[in-house]
């Protein structure tokens, strides 16, 4: 049997509040292991300019950002393995963590492990997702250069989508179930501000037209049920996110999918177990409010590892 490798400090996750997370407990000495996941980054590996992360007056890319937090954390010789836990087990002290057949086991685990973007749930967008169907204009921007495109979303998330976009697109026409936005202010004004962008109000996507290839989308709209198609040559879906919890299910108190913290800490309902960032947070959402929550479950962490001797 190999050996089991016992750890005072596991991380799931490596957006900004696990390389946060990593760091600090890292600087402590604590020697820590991220398991990065598949994700491995975040949600800022899908973003271009990020304008509003402190220090940085000139914006810097997200994968950028992201990988000069990597580097930061393996100075201290934080420990990162490009890999997703596939199951953990937190009624055991220490707590057991697999990836596949490799087992650790943790004095204290901080969850980190972020949300994923939500879809639209109709049987014509997966079967089109990669063919004209994205959640990432960042990633796939580029291929639709000088064709129509629609953004599915009313929010901040959907508003980045759109006016990134403006730049390959001849128009983008945002597609909201509502007659207002929930985006901030800053981010509509940029938005009704951008001659490419149109808007269709009161409606949503009833199926993604196209045989192997989008063509366009059939919309619904949800006051008068009244039907019309919209010629496009790609689908971009902005609305929300869906907390990466599954793994502990029935373990770890949860709201809505969500971790449920004693705040101000990060202390979840189990002892010893800490989260932050997007698995936490469904309010804000900031790389730098998840940031500040990695840098608060380390020094929790830390603490909780100091009261038992360690």
């Amino acid at each position: 049997m190999p050996t089991v490798q016992e750890r005072d400090v596991v991380i799931l996750g490596s957006g900004p509040a696990g390389l946060t997370a990593a760091l600090y407990t890292a600087r402590a000495d604590l020697h820590p292991l991220v398991l990065k996941g598949i994700d491995a980054g975040g949600q800022l590996m899908l973003t271009t300019e990020v304008e509003n992360y402190p220090g940085f007056p000139d914006a810097i890319m997200g994968p950028e950002l992201m990988e000069a937090m990597e580097k930061q954390a393996a100075r201290f010789e934080a420990e990162l393995l490009h890999q997703s836990a596939t199951r953990v087990d937190l009624s055991e002290r220490p707590f057991g963590i697999w990836a596949g057949d490799e087992e650790w086991r943790a004095r204290s685990l901080i969850i980190a492990t972020g949300a994923s973007a939500r879809m639209l749930g109709i049987p014509s967008e997966r079967t089109l997702l990669g063919h004209g169907v994205s959640t990432c204009a960042t990633c796939d921007g580029f291929f639709f250069r000088g064709q129509e495109l629609a953004v599915v979303g009313g929010g901040d998330s959907a508003m980045e989508e759109a006016l990134f976009l403006t730049r390959f697109a001849t128009k983008v026409t945002v597609v909201h179930r509502r007659d207002t936005l929930r985006a901030s202010k800053i981010m509509q004004d940029r938005a009704f501000a951008n001659e490419k962008i149109e808007f269709v109000w009161n409606s949503v996507v009833d199926k993604v037209l196209g045989d192997g290839r989008v063509a366009g989308v059939r919309l619904r709209n949800v006051e008068t049920d009244a039907t019309s198609e919209l010629a496009l040559g790609g689908l971009f879906v902005a609305i929300g996110h869906t907390p990466n919890t599954s793994l502990f299910e029935g373990q770890v108190e949860m709201v809505g999918g969500y971790l449920v913290v004693q705040e101000p800490t990060t202390r979840t309902s189990v002892d010893g177990v800490f989260a932050a960032g997007d698995v936490v947070d469904h309010i804000y959402r900031q790389a730098v409010t998840a940031a500040g929550m990695g840098c608060q479950a380390a020094i929790d962490a830390e603490r909780y590892l100091e009261a038992l001797g360690h």
